[in-house]
């Protein structure tokens, strides 16, 4: 455990170094301007809109920011060559895997916190509040999907390098986001192979509309059963577990080549 936290920590100063830090402020920066212009448009008084657009934008960058933190992470140290003191120290390849994910995953988490308090806190200015229980789940289901997002990026990342697996883990997490909630809508008007792909697509893609609680957070403000929450929890974990499992798979025999790394 101590050399999977040490992993966490250097993707941590790597995205200080790389000023990645930065890139968090700019977005932050997008965000309030955006919540700020509602007001542009004579809405600043309904702090719906605040909520929907600012949760949104929150969606949007956790996502951006999973997939490109944690897509780079493995290809960058066999390109650098740095990948053979890593494992020399010794560290297992199964280590290092779950480094990686910790680092980006808690990354990604940090990032999404400061944007749901920065929403809390431009919606507190309009006179409205979250209510407590509601924010809690909202940000823990959100955590617990950012979690696939990086299992999924890092998993294609083993065997491609960081532009195809960044391209390939936006595709099939946008994929998973739009396309598997609307799969049950689209059986009823297809047949045959078409019908058979969406339903190896409704069970192969992760559920990602199970852990989206914006609707409950803009319109009921009000908590959901801890309950259900938890069965979704439970199965976010577990497709995180598959996926990570995924990735140690694809990279516990790869064969790593100096010449190629160069």
């Amino acid at each position: 455990m101590r050399r999977i936290g040490t992993i966490a920590c250097v993707v941590w100063l790597e995205m200080l170094r790389k000023k990645d830090v930065y890139v968090l402020l700019v977005l932050l920066a997008v965000v309030l301007m955006a919540l700020l212009s509602v007001d542009v448009f004579g809405l600043g008084g309904i702090a719906g809109y605040v909520k929907d657009l600012g949760l949104l934008f929150t969606w949007l960058f956790g996502w951006i920011l999973s997939v490109t933190i944690s897509a780079r992470e493995l290809p960058t140290e066999e390109k650098q060559g740095t990948v053979y003191s890593l494992l020399a120290k010794p560290v297992a390849r199964l280590e290092l895997v779950l480094g990686k994910w910790l680092g980006a995953w808690s990354i990604a988490c940090a990032a999404t916190f400061c944007f749901y308090a920065l929403i809390a806190g431009v919606v507190g200015l309009r006179g409205e509040h979250f209510a407590g229980g509601v924010l809690l789940q909202g940000y823990l289901l959100h955590a617990v999907a950012l979690g696939m997002v990086a299992a999924i990026s890092l998993a294609l990342s083993t065997r491609m390098n960081a532009d195809a697996a960044m391209t390939f883990a936006f595709a099939l997490t946008g994929a998973a986001f739009v396309v598997v909630p609307r799969v049950p809508d689209l059986l009823v008007r297809v047949e045959g192979m078409r019908a058979t792909a969406l339903l190896g697509l409704y069970a192969f893609l992760p559920h990602f509309e199970l852990f989206d609680m914006r609707q409950r957070l803009v319109y009921e403000n009000s908590a959901a059963p801890w309950g259900p929450v938890c069965l979704v929890l439970c199965y976010g974990l577990y497709m995180t577990v598959v996926f990570l499992l995924l990735a140690w798979l694809g990279y516990v025999r790869k064969k790593f080549s100096r010449g190629a790394m160069s």
